[in-house]
């Protein structure tokens, strides 16, 4: 029935947005409430309508392949739209559609709410069935191994980065309670910037 809406984000909650249009709030709920912001510039968001006996809820998605890969995943039996707007929180498509098309239940099982039985469900029905999502998405060879949730592109410079400073003279023990924010920090993305903000963190130790 619906397609899309534009308006303005005028509230973001833990579990979903609320975007504005000629005066009406809709609630949208979708995977990460934290991608939209709250700005006076209009956004478009794409929708899917989900409708119960007693209720209907309207799902949200920044992008096309988002909530097509949604509504692939409502189709496997136990996966219902919670279970699916976690596992695209959690992970982005192209990672969902490479763990199905490979069969790799290993990496499926990771995400919240899947077991073995669900991972080996979305593989039974979807593998080889996901039309144009597999458009844009190059399948790794048997040899290679999907990254991990959360891997860090710039692992190499992070590690560089704690070398030069136990070279400094930094204690292991020092470096691994820093360690934890400079994974976390997106910003970062060379081995000078990791040494500086480590730096900084370490100062704060003292």
């Amino acid at each position: 029935m619906y397609d899309y809406l534009k308006g303005q984000v005028t509230r973001i909650t833990p579990e979903y947005v609320v975007l504005e249009q000629q005066g009406i709030g809709w609630r949208l709920f979708t995977p990460n409430p934290f991608a939209f912001q709250k700005t006076a510039v209009e956004q478009q968001v794409f929708l899917h309508m989900h409708v119960r006996e007693d209720a209907q809820y309207l799902y949200g998605f920044t992008s096309l392949d988002q909530r097509e890969l949604f509504r692939k995943l409502i189709q496997v039996s136990g996966i219902g739209p919670k279970g699916a707007l976690a596992i695209l929180a959690t992970g982005n498509p192209v990672q969902v559609i490479q763990a199905i098309e490979m069969e790799d239940e290993s990496f499926l099982i990771k995400f919240p709410g899947v077991g073995k039985k669900t991972a080996r469900q979305m593989i039974l029905d979807l593998k080889g069935k996901l039309g144009t999502l597999l458009d844009h998405v190059e399948l790794p060879s048997t040899e290679e191994e999907l990254p991990l949730f959360g891997a860090n592109p710039y692992k190499h410079e992070l590690e560089e980065a704690l070398l030069a400073l136990t070279a400094l003279g930094y204690a292991e023990r020092e470096l691994a309670k820093v360690q934890p924010q400079l994974e976390e920090n997106e910003a970062l993305t060379t081995t000078d910037a990791y040494m500086k903000q480590a730096l900084q963190l370490l100062l704060k130790l003292k």
